[in-house]
């Protein structure tokens, strides 16, 4: 789930990791990962990352990996930090740290198994502009990277053939969904990924005609006939642009007109062989789910 270089760099704009408008530094930006630790035992740290920081930053850029030198110093560990893994830079969510190489072999394998054996071990929460129209249901289509003039962007291919995939060309992905609430014309939705593609979960809610709130980059797809959604192809809509959002959400959600939300989407939970790590989410979804009317997202009972 590590960004790769490919990626176009998104803006800057709107992102969470600035105060009063103005970027947090490094020792800033620590004092939230230490103040966000969720589970710590043995070799194992999680910890619940902020909207923006990416794990593998540009060079020059801040990034999580950057600073996890400084961070096992700041909580007294003795070894060498590493991702096991870790939502994409846009979303916010649990990050699952090791310090033992053995350790995060085993965690790694264990995930691989829970899929083979048809679990899904990590479970994300999302709201979306508009509400499905099953309550559940599973979203199965191919994907991969396309060139679109100097932006590679990730596309859905239906259909993918046998040799396409054979030769990894397209990866088959898979997301099962399960609506929480709605309001409002929004939804709060429960996202549980089998594979693991770079935005993989923002595509799939496009294709279900209901994109993520702060979605800037895919949520053009979904265009808008008398009120109907209907969804336009991806050559159309290569340049990310801010979302869209009708005058009435607007209104609900206390947006200025040049307002860029974040995306709102966020690793909420990991199951490990022998316990479930959880993340409440960040300040601004919460708020949301309030001002929408949404209810906060279950926790599993410790």
């Amino acid at each position: 789930m590590l960004l790769r270089g490919k990626e176009s760099r998104p803006s800057s704009e709107g992102r969470m990791l600035s105060r009063k408008g103005r970027p947090l530094g490094p020792e800033a930006v620590l004092e939230l990962l230490e103040a966000s630790v969720v589970h710590r035992e043995g070799a194992l740290l999680a910890l619940s990352k902020p909207t923006d920081l990416p794990v593998l930053g540009h060079p020059g850029e801040l990034s999580l990996t950057a600073l996890l030198p400084a961070l096992r110093r700041r909580l007294g560990l003795p070894a060498e930090l590493h991702v096991v893994k870790a939502p994409a830079r846009e979303c916010s969510g649990l990050v699952l740290l090791s310090a033992c190489h053995r350790v995060t072999e085993q965690l790694q394998r264990s995930f691989t198994a829970a899929r083979r054996r048809g679990q899904f071990p990590v479970t994300y929460s999302a709201v979306t502009v508009r509400v499905p129209a099953e309550a559940e249901g599973e979203i199965r289509v191919g994907l991969c990277w396309q060139q679109k003039g100097d932006t590679a962007v990730v596309v859905a291919v239906p259909s993918p053939g046998h040799r396409s995939v054979s030769r990894r060309e397209v990866k088959s992905t898979l997301t099962r969904y399960r609506l929480l609430g709605a309001a409002g014309g929004c939804a709060l939705l429960q996202l549980q990924p089998r594979t693991a593609f770079p935005q993989q979960l923002q595509v799939h809610l496009t294709l279900l005609m209901c994109p993520a709130l702060g979605d800037h980059k895919h949520a053009s797809r979904v265009g808008t006939v008398l009120g109907e959604p209907f969804l336009l192809p991806p050559q159309e809509t290569t340049t990310p642009r801010t979302q869209v959002l009708d005058a009435e959400l607007m209104s609900r959600l206390q947006l200025s007109p040049h307002h860029r939300l974040p995306l709102h989407l966020h690793l909420q939970q990991l199951m490990l062989p022998h316990t479930v790590l959880c993340a409440p989410p960040p300040p601004h979804f919460l708020r949301t789910l309030r001002l929408l009317g949404l209810p906060s997202p279950p926790l599993p009972p410790h």
